[in-house]
């Protein structure tokens, strides 16, 4: 498990988390359980993914989240970037492809921290075999 430094386990919202496997969205939910976060995985519709139980958005999720990643196209991350603020998420990867000058203006000036590189390999697990 991966831990603050007050012992409680790091939390992450995977923002576009998709039911498909081969989807990143998908690779991320599967990548971070195996690093041991608490996954919360953010999607419209589904109920779960990958047997996690999903949320409609960030502002649904139960208590604090340390990291969101997400898994969208930038004008989808427009719309999320205010709940991220609203839930004061300290820090919002955009993986390639999530990211714009209008999105990272947005996100700037919503105070958000926001960093542009693929968080599963962040975390030490490889996109092409997350699990």
């Amino acid at each position: 498990m991966i831990h603050h430094s007050d012992g409680k386990t790091l939390a992450v919202a995977v923002v576009g988390a998709s039911t498909r496997r081969t989807k990143y969205g998908n690779r991320a939910v599967r990548a971070y359980r195996a690093a041991g976060w608490v996954v919360y995985p953010i999607h419209p519709t589904a109920s779960a993914i990958e047997a996690v139980p999903a949320f409609r958005s960030v502002l649904d999720v139960p208590g604090p989240i340390d990291r969101a990643t997400i898994y969208l196209p930038p004008h989808r991350v427009l719309t999320v970037l205010p709940e991220l603020a609203a839930k004061s998420v300290p820090e919002v990867w955009l993986n390639p492809g999530a990211e714009s000058e209008a999105v990272i203006a947005r996100g700037e000036e919503l105070g958000l921290r926001l960093v542009l590189a693929c968080s599963i390999i962040d975390i030490g697990r490889s996109p092409e075999n997350p699990d």
